[in-house]
């Protein structure tokens, strides 16, 4: 018996187990589809609803290794499928990551020191081609396709760790190329493994003693908690990376990103207050005067602001401002003039959420739709993840037909998403 046969076993539906834990819905659907598993806080109560010691609960949370045959040049095994090689992708990604951040760790503590010439032309040779992978990312459609490439950067980098006499300019190497790493974990809805890179980039970044680059680290190791609605926890984490990032260079835009991520947090915890004022913080971007930031690791300059003002007020309630300032973002930039899929959908998935509290079907239904055939286009687990947010609202739009079949379309993204 799986865990979601044992819940529905006990008469729990996601949400009333999720209430009784104290998480949210999607989260105990995640744990049902075995996509992340329950943290040590949350298994005694879990343990406790479903009337099983911890020992047990754990023996139903792992489950059993199958039995594989034996794999020969004449008797090739069935189980190389497209899944397979993915999960053997990660894991070889995950295993370079853990090297190259050891390699770092191991090294002499030089950073300071002034490296060799073979050294700092290797360093700058690794920043050259981390600016143009993370180029070649925001622009993909399809974010898992640029993988391949990532990891071939992170094996070139663990040779290069091993045979270099000095490490000091790839600290920060390393801890540019993580948070790329940790940013394609992100997109495939993979938060464990991204929390993963985002850990090692601040580990190395902090080597370098490259401030802004350690406090971007820490702000998407955030978004890690801010998708699984930690916001206790994202708050912590925030406010470490605004006191590294005032030890940065302040013609950068670090510490308005980090101010523009807290208002995402205080949002989620209805501090209206707190988020305004942290907007208000991030707004001072446009106060710099020169280029805010170099591209890659660091990409804030105030142009989403607007958008996501607009998302702070859906969280809080006013939607007749959310609704006035997302069209606003939406017109402004349409996609043809350079709006990214991943920030287009989050706007229109906002416009729906607005249109679902409303109970107007007619809003979800056309916003939602758009959306959905972004997500589609793009591949985006991002835009995925939005829409499976916004179906905990649309139960507020009852049986409309419309709304049923957009809900169920949402349904089989994330199943072709899961597998693809």
């Amino acid at each position: 018996m799986g865990l979601a046969e044992r819940r529905k076993a006990m008469g729990y539906s996601q949400e009333r187990l999720a209430t009784v834990i104290g998480v949210d819905r999607t989260t105990v659907g995640r744990w049902d589809r075995g996509e992340t598993t329950p943290e040590a806080v949350h298994r005694p109560k879990m343990a406790e609803a479903l009337q099983l010691s911890l020992a047990e609960l754990d023996a139903l949370l792992t489950p059993p290794q199958a039995d594989f045959p034996e794999c020969t040049a004449s008797t090739p095994c069935d189980r190389h499928g497209s899944e397979e090689i993915d999960d053997m992708i990660r894991r070889e990604f995950l295993r370079l990551m853990v090297v190259t951040g050891s390699l770092t760790a191991l090294a002499p503590d030089d950073a300071d020191a002034i490296a060799e010439v073979a050294d700092r032309g290797s360093a700058e040779d690794f920043s050259l081609m981390n600016g143009h992978l993370w180029q070649v990312y925001q622009l993909a459609r399809s974010k898992s396709s640029v993988t391949a490439v990532v990891k071939d950067q992170l094996a070139a980098l663990n040779e290069a760790l091993k045979e270099s006499s000095r490490a000091g300019g790839l600290y920060e190497v390393a801890g540019d190329l993580f948070q790329l790493a940790g940013e394609l974990s992100f997109d495939g809805n993979r938060y464990t493994d991204a929390a993963t890179s985002y850990t090692l980039a601040a580990k190395a970044s902090s080597h370098a003693r490259a401030f802004d680059l350690w406090a971007c680290a820490l702000v998407r190791h955030a978004y890690v908690d801010v998708y699984e609605r930690r916001y206790s926890e994202a708050v912590e984490t925030l406010d470490v990376a605004q006191r590294v990032a005032k030890r940065g260079d302040g013609a950068l835009s670090t510490r308005h990103w980090v101010s523009s991520v807290q208002a995402e947090v205080y949002a989620g915890l209805q501090e209206l207050g707190a988020c305004e004022k942290a907007l208000d913080e991030a707004l001072r971007v446009a106060d710099l005067t020169t280029p805010v930031h170099p591209g890659g690791w660091l990409r804030f300059d105030g142009s989403r602001l607007a958008e996501e003002r607009g998302a702070r007020y859906v969280q809080l309630g006013p939607l007749d401002l959310a609704e006035e300032t997302l069209k606003r973002a939406l017109e402004s930039k349409p996609l043809s003039r350079g709006q990214s899929f991943r920030r287009r959908g989050a706007v229109l998935v906002d416009l729906a959420a607005v249109g679902a509290k409303r109970r107007d079907a007619e809003q979800v239904v056309t916003y939602g739709g758009e959306a959905l055939r972004l997500a589609k286009q793009s591949h985006s687990g991002y835009v995925a993840r939005r829409l499976q947010a916004l179906q905990g609202e649309l139960r507020t739009c009852g049986r409309d037909r419309r709304v049923v079949e957009l809900n169920t379309e949402i349904d089989v993204l994330q199943k072709a998403l899961r597998k693809g």
